[in-house]
């Protein structure tokens, strides 16, 4: 039922926070233009929301 989700790093974390950074670490997420493909869960959500202006977001 839970779908899943493509998660694509779009800009640098320099300058942001270190739990921004973090929080993209956690992701998998390491460069730029990086993808991975998470399970649609509400931790997932919520990490994705707390770094939204660095990553694009495209269910699967």
């Amino acid at each position: 039922m839970s779908g899943q989700l493509k998660v694509r790093q779009v800009k640098s974390p320099i300058g942001g926070t270190s739990s921004q950074r973090n929080t993209l670490r956690s992701l998998g997420l390491k460069r730029i233009g990086h993808e991975v493909v998470k399970e649609d869960r509400p931790e997932i959500r919520g990490m994705v929301k707390t770094v939204s202006h660095l990553v694009t977001v495209e269910e699967v």
